[in-house]
């Protein structure tokens, strides 16, 4: 009995300190940008490309072993990091940047395909972050569909207003929109208040 006990318990602290975290968001919401901050902060190297062509993220892509500390408190996680989810997609809306046409089609492409992943990965997180534009409505189509999929899956989640260096950011909209999780606001182009968010991040994981 006490070598099952042992064996429960140790495979248990094992699996919370090496938590595997989800960004996910719509596109554009800054999901790259903070993963890129949290793995510059404490790996020294980012995770992913941010570009203003909306799904610059086609594929889903991950940080092992991103150890942070915060207020005396050590964690160890594996940083994944989603394609923007998105209800429709058009190769039209990336020739509005620019981009050829047989490479726009290519791209719309994939990020049908790393959407579909991303769903699927979420079968496998340990805990979700997801990042919203504080500029943009919360009551969005794309926003229900992705709390949604949590709320089936009873994944604990910390929702990111981010952007909140832009004049018009609204957490206080996106606190109303999800009263039913944590909301916190932050900048992380400028990497302003991340001390909040690295409190609510270890709240977060004492509810996996």
């Amino acid at each position: 009995m006490i070598k099952i006990l042992s064996r429960f318990f140790g495979g248990l602290f094992k699996r919370k300190n090496n938590l595997k975290i989800g960004f996910y968001g719509p596109p554009n919401a800054g999901k790259t940008s903070l993963a890129n901050l949290l793995c510059k902060d404490w790996t020294g190297e980012e995770l992913g490309t941010v570009s203003e062509v909306p799904h610059e993220t086609r594929e889903v892509q991950f940080k092992e072993k991103v150890e942070i500390e915060h207020n005396g408190k050590k964690m160890l996680l594996k940083i994944v990091d989603t394609p923007g989810i998105a209800t429709k997609i058009d190769y039209e809306d990336f020739i509005e940047y620019g981009i050829a046409k047989q490479e726009a089609k290519k791209r719309a492409k994939e990020a049908t395909q790393g959407i579909i992943e991303a769903i699927k990965w979420l079968d496998d997180m340990d805990a979700v972050i997801i990042v919203l534009d504080a500029t943009e409505n919360p009551y969005s189509q794309v926003n229900l569909t992705i709390i949604g999929n949590l709320l089936a899956r009873k994944i604990p989640v910390l929702i990111v207003a981010n952007k909140m260096d832009l004049r018009k950011a609204n957490v206080k909209k996106i606190e109303a929109a999800f009263p039913e999780y944590s909301v916190v606001g932050i900048s992380a182009k400028k990497a302003t208040n991340m001390d909040n968010f690295y409190d609510e991040i270890f709240k977060l994981t004492k509810r996996v």
